[in-house]
């Protein structure tokens, strides 16, 4: 039977998704939370290898159950023995050939910004700190820049391997409340990093550091020096991976 999970978690005491040889991930904690609630060993494969640091949602994993467990009672029996950083909001059966990864259509992330001469206490783990004012109307104007096909390969972190990096991006959403500025971003696919140097270079931006099409000449290049920061990985969450129905 081929479990789909939907898991939540604070990624600030994680080095990512992934399973790592030395550190600490949250892929590593449900397995170890699968084998002690069934007595054996699963893998577990998540559709975004989320980064040190960065949050989620909606990740979404799946594996094949061995077991007599129903699918729909995974997410009560998991979240009594993961820790509190981590939670399953959601476990069904799917069919043997869902694959979280390749089945995925798109994604939805969120980067959120504190926007305020001082940083948040509270929200220190969840939301980049900046503390010069944001010229909001001028950061929708540059996200208009980033919508639609294109070869974003001045997006690419350095040491990328990918060697297709044309995405579609489906929308970039610039929100205000109060001192908190969040930025939503929907694509069908996204590189390494790709998020966070768009949040950055939107700040960039919005601060007044960059000028305004930094992104359209960015495009234009190919060129990582057109672009701004890549912004902190505490502000990112993974909110939602769409699927076809």
């Amino acid at each position: 039977m081929r479990v789909r999970l939907t898991i939540e978690y604070d990624g600030t005491a994680y080095a990512g998704w992934q399973r790592q040889e030395n550190a600490l991930a949250v892929q590593q904690v449900v397995e170890e939370a699968l084998r002690k609630l069934t007595g054996h060993e699963h893998t577990i494969t998540g559709a975004s290898r989320t980064d040190a640091g960065v949050h989620a949602f909606g990740q979404i994993a799946h594996f094949d159950a061995i077991g007599r467990i129903p699918a729909e009672k995974y997410a009560y029996a998991l979240n009594t023995v993961l820790p509190d950083d981590v939670r399953i909001r959601a476990s069904q059966e799917v069919p043997d050939d869902f694959h979280a990864r390749f089945s995925a259509k798109g994604k939805w992330y969120r980067y959120c910004i504190y926007n305020d001469a001082h940083a948040s206490a509270i929200l220190r783990n969840t939301h980049a700190h900046v503390m010069y004012p944001l010229d909001i109307e001028a950061m929708r104007r540059e996200a208009a820049y980033a919508v639609g096909t294109h070869d974003f390969n001045a997006f690419a972190a350095s040491g990328s391997v990918v060697k297709d990096t044309v995405r579609t991006i489906y929308s970039v959403e610039v929100e205000k409340h109060e001192q908190k500025v969040e930025i939503h971003v929907k694509g069908n696919g996204f590189l390494y990093n790709m998020v966070r140097i768009l949040a950055g270079t939107l700040i960039g931006v919005g601060t007044g550091k960059l000028e305004e099409g930094a992104i359209r000449r960015a495009l234009e290049t190919g060129s990582r020096l057109d672009l701004g920061m890549t912004a902190p990985a505490r502000g990112l969450t993974l909110m939602e991976v769409y699927y076809n129905a």
